[in-house]
């Protein structure tokens, strides 16, 4: 059986991959920083076999309970902010999937970000928009990884989040990668361009996406709740908002405005 623990793993171990290169192999150990790429590998292996499992459990063996283990970390009011992980048949395929495909890339990044060897591979990437033989070497190949590390434990978390703050936070996070991957090479002009055009448009579905989490919280925040309803919940969102617009507190409208910020976050 796929423990609580084990779940939490699956977020963990890419972010502790991305902390360990960051923080103590790029930094430190620059000469050795190949092992970065087979740090990143393990880490999103190990993920990869408990997103397995964990699907097993879940979708498989039709053991379709939803696993919400939240943490409690701030009271506004009627209202508390968890920290918590959800699991239900839509996120174990989707951990599949993440893991899975993340394993691939970074699979294949090994040698795509492997130094030049040869003197043709050198005067290939030493044109005036790329990198010279230095700059393709062992720090930026550390750096690469990092990235792809925190990219991934960033979707991981998206996916596991078990209230809609969590949600946005991951959400940022993976803007925030997407940003730093799209221009990695930040001295070519088009990696350059492109990164900022992508920073620009997902700031703007950001905007709506926080828009209508701060209309939802200030909605709910001050709403008399006897029943310990939690709003902020994505397990049992669908129940607990309607309960809001059947009691009168919130007018359909208003909820319609909150699901489509939430939506425009994601265009």
């Amino acid at each position: 059986m796929v423990t609580e623990q084990l779940i939490w793993a699956i977020f963990f171990l890419p972010l502790a991959s991305f902390a360990f290169i960051a923080l103590i192999v790029r930094p430190f150990f620059n000469r050795y920083s190949i092992v970065s790429g087979p740090i990143a590998i393990l880490a999103i292996g190990a993920s990869f076999v408990l997103s397995i499992l964990a699907f097993i459990e879940v979708a498989i063996k039709e053991n379709h309970h939803i696993v919400n283990s939240p943490y409690d970390w701030l009271t506004v009011g009627q209202l508390k902010f968890t920290v918590g992980i959800l699991l239900d048949p839509l996120t174990v395929i989707m951990l599949v999937v993440v893991t899975g495909v993340s394993l691939m890339v970074q699979v294949y990044s090994t040698g795509y970000m492997a130094p030049p060897k040869t003197d043709e591979q050198v005067n290939q990437s030493s044109g005036p928009n790329h990198h010279g033989p230095e700059e393709l070497g062992r720090p930026v190949y550390a750096r690469y990884f990092a990235y792809m590390s925190l990219f991934t434990a960033s979707m991981l978390g998206l996916v596991m989040a078990a209230n809609v703050i969590q949600l946005f936070v991951f959400w940022e996070l993976v803007g925030l990668c997407s940003y730093l991957l799209i221009g990695f090479w930040f001295h070519r002009p088009a990696a350059a361009a492109a990164a900022k055009k992508a920073f620009i448009v997902t700031r703007v579905g950001d905007f709506g996406f926080l828009l209508a989490l701060i209309y939802l919280f200030m909605k709910t925040a001050g709403v008399e709740n006897p029943d310990q309803l939690n709003y902020l919940e994505i397990g049992t969102i669908n129940e607990h908002l309607p309960v809001l617009v059947q009691t009168g507190l919130v007018s359909s409208g208003a909820l319609t405005l909150i699901a489509v910020g939430i939506f425009v976050g994601a265009v």
